[in-house]
């Protein structure tokens, strides 16, 4: 796969990023992209590997090594390294809906587990999988292509995020009448609002969705279902329903004076800017404003890292982001060898551009909110914070990070984004369609299935599996799909 001396021959290159200064002016992506002849030359990087962990999508100590997907790396990278694009779209179709989504949001679990990145830097496959994508587009290789026979089957999809969009598609092109409810204004769940538009211009979702819509899939927007819409009438009307709601219970932070004004969710923050943005160019002031405010962010994931970059597009005073474990180590410690998921430092964008403008890394590790504080207003004026420490809990002989008596000190606080993650599945939704639901909210099902206890209604995604990654719902909808064709017509062939 592609050549053989390639990974001794050529650097990595990854595609250039505008500088912090320049980047945070705007809300649009800020990757330029590389010739197609310097990309053939990192489809060349590829090695021949033999065992190639780059799409495997095993978990080893509980963490997956390589592409949930599956995707056929190594024969897309050669095909890449000889020029041959329209073959290599053939090959990377047959495993992934939506490259254009994960070729930007993906953490690239594929690089993490890619052989050259034993001894040296892996191969860009993210970027490569993208520059496929972009090529397929600008080239025509992409049109639509309705089902030339319809089955005469209707099925219900509820949600349009990642999950429900693949599921869709696949259903669609199998043949059957597929319709998509989604409860906000705009199609694409957590693609849409979830994700600031510099990590994913909306114009690539809108393209997507105009594709699927030529090829036969319905769209119905502010369809909420188990509230304004009938999950009953559902039931009734379509063969089949696959509910793909996400995870969108977002996990609060339990401390005296939560009540203050001035302390959002992350999410209602990240959705309230895109919605402004897209409705307005963010002039109709209904964005939750970050200006000229001191912010703190409670979360130290990806959302945690959006909520740092769109804050300071927004031109926040200054910016603190709480994480409740340590720092993680710069390099693999010695009980995380490769393959496995590196569990390393990372500086994403959001963090890059804090330290640019306010010159110091915002994150405060091992610490966490002990109380919220308001002025006589009602308003939020500052927190006060706690360090922790690891202790291992007796009775569940578990680790646990807890207070250190006397290491409480105050923060400046206008605004508080809490990015603590999600619990599971909306309670008024799983009621009305009568499914269970284990200890975590998810959705039951068998395990490696997507039947649930309730007769033709099939899960998928986050709904599903708990929070979790873009590729993995596309993952999840796929295969919710080929469960649905299976149990419509006593066999599959998706």
């Amino acid at each position: 796969m592609g050549k053989p001396t390639g990974f001794l021959d050529y650097d990595r290159v990854d595609c250039p990023s505008t500088s912090p200064e320049r980047r945070i002016q705007h809300y649009n992506e800020f990757h330029d992209v590389l010739s197609d002849k310097r990309r053939q030359l990192q489809g060349a990087r590829c090695m021949d590997c033999g065992v190639p962990f780059c799409q495997s999508g095993t978990m080893i100590k509980g963490m997956v090594s390589g592409c949930p997907l599956n995707n056929l790396i190594p024969e897309w990278n050669d095909l890449i390294f000889t020029g041959n694009w329209k073959q290599a779209f053939s090959r990377l179709q047959k495993t992934n809906c939506f490259p254009e989504f994960t070729g930007r949001v993906c953490p690239a679990l594929c690089e993490a587990a890619c052989t050259c990145g034993l001894n040296g830097d892996p191969v860009t496959c993210k970027a490569n999988e993208l520059a496929i994508i972009e090529k397929a587009f600008a080239e025509g290789y992409i049109k639509p292509q309705p089902p030339e026979l319809r089955t005469g089957k209707r099925v219900a999809i509820v949600g349009s995020g990642p999950s429900g969009l693949a599921a869709a598609m696949q259903l669609n092109h199998r043949g059957y009448q597929v319709t998509v409810f989604e409860r906000s204004d705009r199609i694409g769940g957590l693609l849409m609002y979830g994700i600031p538009n510099m990590k994913l211009e909306k114009r690539f979702i809108e393209r997507r969705v105009k594709l699927l819509m030529e090829e036969g899939v319905q769209f119905i927007t502010g369809a909420d279902i188990g509230r304004e819409y009938s999950a009953q009438a559902l039931l009734e009307e379509y063969d089949s329903i696959v509910l793909a709601c996400g995870a969108s219970n977002p996990r609060d932070i339990k401390a005296p004076g939560r009540e203050a004004n001035g302390i959002y969710f992350a999410v209602d923050f990240l959705k309230a800017t895109t919605k402004s943005l897209l409705d307005s160019n963010l002039e109709d002031g209904n964005a939750i404003s970050a200006k000229d405010k001191h912010v703190v962010v409670i979360g130290g994931g990806d959302t945690g890292n959006d909520c740092v970059g769109t804050a300071i597009r927004h031109g926040c005073k200054s910016v603190i982001q709480l994480e409740m474990m340590p720092k993680l180590p710069d390099r693999r410690a010695a009980d995380n060898s490769w393959p496995e998921w590196p569990r390393v430092c990372k500086t994403d964008y959001g963090q890059e551009e804090a330290i640019a403008l306010f010159g110091k890394d915002p994150r405060l590790y091992t610490t966490t909110v002990k109380e919220f504080v308001r002025n006589e207003q009602g308003n939020l004026c500052k927190l006060i914070c706690v360090k922790l420490e690891a202790k291992r809990d007796e009775a569940s002989k578990r680790m646990t990070m807890v207070s250190i008596e006397g290491s409480e000190f105050e923060l400046e606080a206008d605004l508080v984004l809490i990015a603590a993650g999600f619990l599971g599945s909306q309670s008024y939704v799983t009621e009305a369609f009568g499914v269970e639901t284990d200890a975590r909210s998810n959705v039951k099902t068998k395990p490696g299935e997507y039947a649930t206890n309730v007769e033709k209604v099939f899960v998928a995604g986050d709904m599903h599996r708990g929070q979790s990654l873009v590729v993995w719902a596309i993952r999840e909808g796929r295969e919710a799909a080929r469960a649905v064709d299976a149990y419509l017509m006593g066999y599959t062939n998706l």
